[in-house]
């Protein structure tokens, strides 16, 4: 266990970061949680023009990144790096990436792989890991057609996992001192999207049709390839399912 105020989260209030909170506060650490807001358990420094950082990293000796906008994430990344190259004693970076991201060109995915490479050539000791979607995101993929009056489904497979496993898998790295790239995680079963929306459907209670949604592209065509699954044996143990019944209290789902 690290002492209070030696850990910094950027991103802690998003998906991935509150779960990384938590956890840390569970085991009894106090991280600094980077905001722009100011508030209770809140750092306030701001990663794009980088006041507060340096204040916000003094005395911190390992930081997870898990910050994103779906913009500009390596010129927040690079403020944080700057700061944390000038600070006393530099920390160790832990980075959240996502698995596909040199094989996808989705441009987010191509901002987030170069995040990646400015941490490799940042100097500074890093630990960098790709994981699958999350099941949050999966479930949005299907809330955000709540409307329409068929439920579609690309006609491609994802490898949903746990957003606490995930971050429980950051963690790790960090206890262990982890450098480089660690091995790519993603959840227990690989599921076309029809089958996902499926089970959306029956742990909603809907009767809705699923159909299937031909996309063209060269992102379709990676994702249909496979380069956002992991091969081999799964990191994640909860199924999309159970993340549904736990989500909506149904069994069964």
């Amino acid at each position: 266990m690290r002492p209070p105020g030696t850990v910094l989260v950027t991103g802690g209030t998003g998906t991935l970061g509150r779960a990384v909170v938590a956890a840390l506060r569970e085991r009894g650490e106090a991280p600094r949680v980077v905001s722009r807001r100011q508030g209770a358990g809140l750092t306030t420094a701001d990663l794009r023009t980088g006041v507060g950082l340096a204040a916000a990293l003094d005395g911190v000796d390992t930081v997870f990144h898990l910050a994103t906008n779906n913009r500009d994430d390596l010129d927040i990344s690079r403020g944080l790096l700057d700061a944390a190259r000038a600070s006393g004693t530099p920390p160790r970076l832990v980075y959240i990436s996502i698995v596909g991201v040199d094989d996808i060109p989705l441009p987010y995915y191509r901002g987030k792989l170069a995040v990646e490479r400015a941490i490799e050539g940042s100097g500074l000791p890093f630990a960098i890991l790709r994981a699958t979607q999350f099941h949050p995101f999966i479930e949005r993929l299907f809330t955000t057609q709540r409307a329409l009056p068929v439920l579609f489904a690309p006609n491609f497979s994802a490898q949903p996992i746990a957003v606490e496993e995930v971050a429980g898998r950051l963690i790790e790295l960090a206890d262990a001192g982890s450098t480089g790239r660690a091995a790519d995680i993603g959840g227990p079963e690989v599921l076309s999207l029809r089958e996902l929306a499926l089970q959306y459907r029956a742990a909603r209670g809907g009767r809705r049709p699923v159909a299937p949604l031909a996309l063209p592209g060269a992102t379709v065509r990676a994702y249909r390839a496979g380069h956002n699954l992991v091969p081999g044996p799964p990191f994640g143990r909860q199924r999309f399912g159970e993340y549904l019944a736990s989500r909506f209290g149904i069994h069964g789902a």
